[in-house]
């Protein structure tokens, strides 16, 4: 709450603290807690003041022009840095490459850009992210100089105001970027569309670095640190680095970024933010009738927030300003996407027969979601409260599927259960 007020100008406002969120609780318990705050929020409306024998916040300190580290050797040098990046909160925990003058000169050769030139402005924190910062964090990261623009049109899609970026950064849940690179660049530089996509190891060390470099200037530019604005329940591994490369050469179908709009010689990057995934295993299917039940039962999760969220009003009323649909993302493995492509089923296909299929009773996505909301957003949706055994589709229409090929020879794939809005910028090399 402090940081977001001092990030919209308001580091005075006053405010209560509950015990405890009102998620989750009983009517009741939320009653008591309001009542038990309201003298306090009487006396704040009335008489001004407020929080003023609270402890500020603690927030990573402003950004120096230079840090020096000495020490008998380089390594130890290296130590010392990593340790005092980490008590400013500059870093995400693993060790970080020096951001020397002259490491980061060398990054800024990846691209036409001037290094003061404004590539966005990123939320929560409203920070300004110019080539030369993203450069610098690229480098601590451990990006070379060929990666810096994938690494910027990133930047871009974050900061596309239909993303929502302020809401995802500051949640309470486990949202993470997911960069999807297409186009000549990804076999340019290197990044991994086959086995182990997604990391550990030498095959994906270019996705890693690129992936770790977009939470690092979440994290620098954009104020996302942990336990300050970041206040994410339980966290997920998935904030470390996400990014892959679609495998175009084995796939029966277009590449993502023509979908888009875009030509299929052009490198675009699109980014999804998710929530968590699960495998989509079956190595016995081999029609895509019996495999797309795998599809679909993946897609019927109640337990994922974007299950029913659309007649929760969402998208007709708006969420913290926005008016999104959810997407799920499907990662879908080269065999699963062999047996679709020989039955003659198009991406399109695919997408409106999971849309046909994951559906589910009407009371049941009441009662995992927000049931009071519903009647304002859905008016003419009343009659399902007299016919609640009516099966309702899970996601809002069948556009709310993307579709990546991606991986190697097994019967694996994921759903990514996705977070609002997707973006897709141009790498500008």
């Amino acid at each position: 709450m402090r940081r977001s007020a001092d990030s919209f100008g308001l580091p005075d406002l006053p405010f209560v603290v509950t015990p405890s969120t009102f998620t989750s609780h009983s009517p009741d318990e939320i009653r008591a807690m309001v009542d038990d705050k309201l003298p306090e929020i009487v006396t704040l409306l009335t008489r001004g003041g407020g929080n003023a024998a609270a402890a500020p916040a603690p927030a990573p300190a402003a950004h120096e022009t230079a840090l020096e580290f000495t020490a008998d050797d380089g390594i130890r040098a290296v130590e010392a840095m990593n340790e005092r990046f980490l008590e400013l909160g500059w870093g995400d925990g693993f060790p970080l490459y020096p951001p020397t003058a002259d490491r980061v000169a060398a990054m800024l050769r990846g691209t036409r850009r001037a290094p003061d030139s404004v590539v966005a402005v990123l939320e929560p924190g409203f920070g300004i992210a110019t080539v030369e910062t993203i450069a610098a964090n690229a480098v601590m990261a451990g990006c070379k100089p060929e990666h810096l623009p994938v690494l910027i049109a990133a930047i871009e899609c974050i900061a596309e105001p239909a993303m929502g970026l302020r809401t995802k950064a500051m949640s309470t849940g486990p949202q993470a970027p997911m960069i999807v690179v297409n186009g000549p660049i990804r076999q340019r530089i290197g990044l991994n569309s086959g086995r182990n996509a997604l990391g550990p190891g030498a095959p994906s060390k270019v996705n890693t670095a690129i992936g770790r470099a977009l939470r690092l200037c979440m994290m620098n530019i954009g104020h996302t640190y942990p336990d300050i604005g970041d206040m994410d329940t339980i966290g997920s591994p998935t904030k470390y680095s996400m990014c892959l490369a679609e495998n175009e050469e084995v796939s029966p179908w277009d590449p993502l970024q023509t979908e888009h709009g875009f030509a299929r010689d052009q490198s675009t990057v699109t980014v999804h933010f998710n929530y968590g995934l699960t495998e989509l295993h079956d190595f016995e299917s081999h029609t895509p009738e019996d495999l797309i039940e795998v599809f679909v039962s993946a897609a019927q999760n109640t337990g994922a927030v974007t299950t029913g969220f659309w007649l929760t009003g969402r998208r007709a009323e708006g969420h913290f300003g926005l008016s999104e649909q959810e997407h799920d993302l499907i990662l879908v493995c080269p065999e699963h996407a062999e047996i679709f492509g020989k039955a003659g089923w198009t991406k399109d296909r695919l997408r409106t027969e999971i849309h046909k299929r994951a559906r589910l009773p009407f009371k049941t996505l009441m009662h995992t979601k927000q049931a009071k909301s519903f009647n304002a957003a859905h008016p003419e949706l009343a009659w399902l409260w007299d016919s609640p055994d009516t099966l309702v589709p899970v996601l809002e229409d069948e556009k709310c599927y993307d579709i990546v090929v991606v991986g190697a020879t097994a019967g694996r794939s994921q759903m990514w259960w996705g977070c609002g809005a997707t973006a897709t910028k141009v790498v500008e090399e």
